[in-house]
């Protein structure tokens, strides 16, 4: 029975972490709020009313199937046509729930996100990356004029299933932060992985199971395990991006390791979510995949629900 418990409450913690990656490097996030909502500490947030443009670096090897998946998912944050929910809602009503979150002047999340330019990168750094390299490696972006410098943007690493980021699989599936590129500016930027190969079952749940939970099929992803999995995560650190950008909005514990408007929420998608059990999904009918809001050019995605500050629970219908 000791065992037994002891993998049960492995498996807690394993889902908790797929999809609640801590933002600032911690590696021992909560299972949930240990108060009844997440804090405002007086930091700004993105809140111009200009949009938030998206600066985008695809380092390693992707196939075009997988950038397809996940540019639509950045097309979609701000569709506002185009998209018909039936059950659902569409990708762009999930960040319009970031809007309940406003700075000290009432200013809320700029509700226009973009993806204004991308670039690829074939393993210049190599295939064993440190955190630290990420952040420099943004800011010679920036110096090189490879990427302009914008107050407005996010500058998103994106890694390939074969590149391995420090700290990527341990308790992270991504993180964000910031950077200072000149005496007058600092810039948010991000990483997230494929976890496709190194850790499916902690950073693609609930696409993929973990070694240790209870038994039973993974639910099968719309656009693959590795895609789904990484379109999940960004949702999650760009969600704490925009309400966490300097380490002093919106987070509760911790500054250090923070959880955040997303990562409030580990493992919640659905109504009626519980350990090791995503909630109600909608299910489609020909290829089974399960998802919750619909996307750019007929997509479909799984994203996580958000720590809404009006009802102080976790919002899992958008």
């Amino acid at each position: 029975m000791a065992t037994m418990l002891r993998k049960s409450l492995l498996f807690s913690l394993m889902f908790a972490l797929a999809l609640a990656p801590p933002s600032h490097g911690a590696n021992t996030p909560s299972l949930a709020p240990t108060s009844n909502t997440i804090q405002y500490h007086g930091g700004p947030l993105l809140t111009t009313p200009k949009t938030i443009n998206i600066y985008l670096i695809w380092y390693g090897a992707f196939s075009r199937k997988d950038r397809a998946s996940i540019t639509d998912f950045f097309a979609s944050l701000s569709l506002s046509n185009g998209v018909i929910p039936h059950r659902g809602s569409a990708v762009s009503t999930w960040w319009k729930t970031l809007q309940t979150y406003t700075d000290k002047a009432g200013n809320s999340v700029s509700g226009t996100v973009r993806l204004v330019k991308q670039i690829g990168d074939i393993y210049s750094l190599g295939k064993n990356i440190k955190r630290a390299q990420i952040a420099k490696y943004v800011e010679n972006k920036i110096e090189t004029k490879v990427l302009p410098l914008d107050s407005n943007g996010i500058y998103l690493v994106l890694t390939a299933r074969d590149v391995i980021v420090e700290r990527f699989c341990m308790g992270s599936c991504g993180f964000h932060s910031s950077v200072v590129v000149s005496p007058k500016s600092r810039v948010v930027y991000a990483h997230v992985g494929d976890p496709l190969l190194q850790c499916p079952g902690l950073c693609a749940w609930p696409f993929s199971l973990p070694a240790y939970g209870p038994p039973g099929p993974a639910l099968v992803a719309p656009n693959g395990v590795g895609a789904d999995g990484m379109v999940m995560n960004i949702a999650t650190v760009l969600a704490g991006a925009v309400t966490n950008p300097f380490n002093a909005g919106y987070f509760q514990g911790d500054p250090l390791a923070p959880l955040e408007a997303v990562t409030a929420c580990p493992g919640v998608f659905g109504e009626g979510a519980y350990p090791g059990y995503p909630g109600n999904l909608m299910v489609d009918k020909i290829s089974k995949a399960s998802y919750n809001a619909y996307g750019a050019n007929g997509r479909k995605f799984l994203l996580p629900a958000i720590w809404d500050l009006k009802s102080l629970k976790c919002k899992a219908i958008f």
